[in-house]
């Protein structure tokens, strides 16, 4: 597709492939119970978090709670820290984790990347892991 402007022509090159997965409906309370099947309540990173944990955006999903012995728990997720990715794909909001969990879910073996605290007394302070996520056990 051609626009015209003035004198110039500007021609926009077609727009990236999405995945149908990525233009699913998600609701932010869908997206709380697939955290809460994987093992973690979570929510949207807000100004209050992104202050109290010194983070450059509020942008990401914060881990409230750690369901004790879930797929989230064996993985090593910790309380407090940020849910910035899923299988190398970003997470800005609860819609985007949603959307994420629930792929990586379907496909059983998966990894998150988070940005953690350090334990108390770290000199070095906070930092990325990533957390293999295993099939379900019984």
């Amino acid at each position: 597709m051609c626009v015209c402007f003035g004198l110039g022509v500007l021609c926009c090159l077609a727009p990236a492939s999405v995945s149908a997965a990525d233009q699913e409906p998600m609701t932010v309370d869908e997206a709380a119970k697939l955290g809460e099947e994987f093992g973690v309540i979570v929510g949207d990173v807000d100004e209050n978090i992104k202050k109290e944990l010194h983070l450059e955006r509020a942008q990401g999903v914060a881990v409230f709670e750690v369901i004790g012995s879930s797929r989230a728990d064996n993985a090593g997720i910790k309380v407090r820290s940020i849910i910035k990715e899923i299988d190398k794909v970003e997470i800005r909001n609860m819609i985007d984790f949603g959307r994420a969990i629930k792929r990586g879910m379907k496909a059983c073996n998966f990894t998150v990347g988070t940005y953690e605290p350090a334990d108390p007394g770290d000199p070095v302070g906070w930092g990325v892991n990533f957390h293999f996520v295993g099939c379900k056990q019984d």
